[in-house]
């Protein structure tokens, strides 16, 4: 069917108001990692606009990547860097690491054989969430012994501890070891979309499109931040592109959004019919009820964590950082989450099980 009047002025009104994303040089990138969330979204996007891509990995989770890309196959945890050694490339984009020594093994073998240094590290990196801030906050503090001996293992001892710290020393290692004028810090927030199998989004497209009585957390007003990987893996790229360094907070949205706006951003785009029952932070709290894990996404606006999700994203948009309308986030994910095995689908990694929803909104209304 010929599409209508209306929905070729509604098309090309849109065209002119998205930003313009200029054609790019080619460029030959290698990307450390190349799994995970963002990895394969840079990978295809970065070959769709004609760019020569290597990715380097352990090749134990190869993801469905276009013929044209070529696999290196090595171990940074053992120092196995053999395939980098004696080539070049332009760009080289480091999506995993979490470990300083990580980033100086890469260095001995990339040094002087890349122009640009792209880091991907984390907004975990700053010493307090207290209030809005941003790129120039202050970092989190490492109290460890010697950060070039912190390991996979050790990192996960701690609990989580040693996470956000041990990435700021990362950051540090690039710049020391690549140069200020030719290293790229990016810092995301949650990162959500199809491929996140940790569901700290997921919950939402899912739980909304179940319907019925949703248990929703806090007044709604508490402040929202997310990215679509989509979104993050492609401004990446265009950052390689235009060969933008610095340091960026990579979040979304462009324009600051509440709990109740993110989920009547997503309620329609996945047919959801039912009500949303908003639950008082301290009956959350009285109830066990824990934000992030239990309330994916939501953390309260308040005390220790008033400015978690109000990050200053200013340099980001500046820097060319798009994001994707919310209803097509949510709608893209509700589908991949589909795609998944049905025991898989039934036990989500976050969010409330039915039954202690149900049983949260029973003590709600007996309240």
């Amino acid at each position: 069917m010929p599409p209508s009047r209306r929905t070729v002025i509604t098309t090309a009104a849109a065209a002119l108001a998205a930003p313009a994303i200029a054609q790019p040089r080619k460029l030959n990138i290698l990307i450390l990692g190349g799994t995970g969330v963002i990895g394969p979204y840079q990978v295809r996007y970065a070959v769709s606009r004609g760019h020569k891509v290597t990715v380097f990995n352990r090749g134990r989770r190869q993801a469905d990547l276009p013929d044209a890309v070529e696999h290196l196959t090595g171990d940074r945890n053992t120092g196995d860097l053999k395939a980098l050694e004696r080539r070049d490339w332009e760009v080289c984009i480091d999506n995993p690491t979490t470990l300083p020594f990580w980033v100086r093994d890469a260095a001995r073998v990339l040094k002087g054989r890349v122009k640009q240094y792209i880091f991907v590290s984390t907004i975990s990196v700053y010493a307090a969430n207290d209030r809005p801030a941003d790129e120039t906050a202050a970092l989190a503090p490492y109290r460890g012994a010697d950060p070039m001996a912190e390991t996979a293992q050790t990192l996960q001892a701690s609990g989580g501890r040693l996470y956000g710290p041990l990435k700021a020393l990362s950051e540090a290692e690039a710049r020391r070891q690549f140069g200020e004028a030719a290293t790229t810090i990016v810092r995301p927030g949650l990162i959500v979309g199809p491929g996140d199998d940790t569901d700290r989004f997921s919950y939402w497209p899912v739980r909304l499109a179940r319907g019925g009585e949703v248990l929703a957390p806090g007044d709604g007003k508490d402040p929202v931040q997310l990215i679509d990987a989509r979104d993050l893996a492609e401004w990446i790229v265009r950052l390689a592109e235009n060969r933008t360094t610095g340091v960026f907070n990579g979040i979304g949205p462009a324009r600051p959004m509440t709990m109740a706006q993110m989920l009547a951003g997503i309620g329609p785009a996945v047919g959801f019919t039912g009500k949303l029952t908003w639950a008082p932070t301290r009956f959350l709290e009285a109830g066990g009820v824990n934000p992030w894990s239990d309330m994916p996404v939501w953390i309260p606006h308040e005390g220790d964590s008033a400015g978690f999700h109000r990050r200053d994203i200013r340099r980001a948009l500046a820097a060319g950082l798009t994001c994707r309308p919310l209803s097509t986030t949510a709608a893209d994910t509700l589908a991949w989450v589909r795609t998944l095995p049905a025991e898989r689908q039934a036990k989500l990694r976050s969010g409330l099980t039915p039954e202690r929803e149900a049983a949260l909104l029973a003590k709600l209304k007996a309240a």
